[in-house]
């Protein structure tokens, strides 16, 4: 296999995921078009030279309509690596995996606010507020390991 086909030459793509908790103490999960019956959390790519909190406020704004969240928490960087049948397909094939900074953040609109349609290339189709340690066993397989981390460092907002 050449250096250009082997997954571990390529870079991580920066990005941010959020978990936005409500005055409950639950958090937002979302369905994707793409993978039914794969729930996750907001997240995706950082822009060239976009900061991580505004990137991650953009990404809520795209993927269910609202920013209206405050900064509760964030983790140090965490990655995960894409499967191998996915590494050359996902994001154009310039990527392993992604490299994410996740957020806690509080939700302070009403669930009126949350509009998945919001954008012109909507990414889930169905949403629902969750206990924070029953998300992990929601995502796909692969991001499992990163959600737990996630779910670990941000168990004291799930208390609401």
């Amino acid at each position: 296999m050449s250096k250009d086909h082997d997954p571990a030459s390529l870079p991580y793509r920066r990005g941010v995921g959020v978990a936005l908790f409500n005055a409950d103490g639950a958090v937002f999960a979302a369905e994707r078009i793409d993978t039914p019956g794969a729930w996750q959390m907001p997240q995706g790519g950082l822009d060239k030279g976009e900061h991580p909190w505004p990137g991650a406020l953009r990404e809520l704004k795209e993927e269910i309509g609202t920013a209206k969240a405050e900064q509760l928490a964030e983790t140090d960087w965490l990655r995960y690596e894409l499967p191998s049948h996915l590494v050359g397909h996902v994001w154009h094939g310039k990527y392993r995996g992604q490299e994410q900074k996740w957020f806690a953040a509080r939700f302070t609109g009403t669930d009126s606010d949350i509009d998945l349609e919001a954008d012109d290339h909507p990414e889930f189709r169905a949403w629902r507020w969750v206990a924070l340690s029953d998300l992990p066993q929601l995502i796909v397989p692969f991001k499992r390991d990163l959600y737990l981390v996630v779910a670990e460092a941000f168990a004291g907002f799930a208390k609401g």
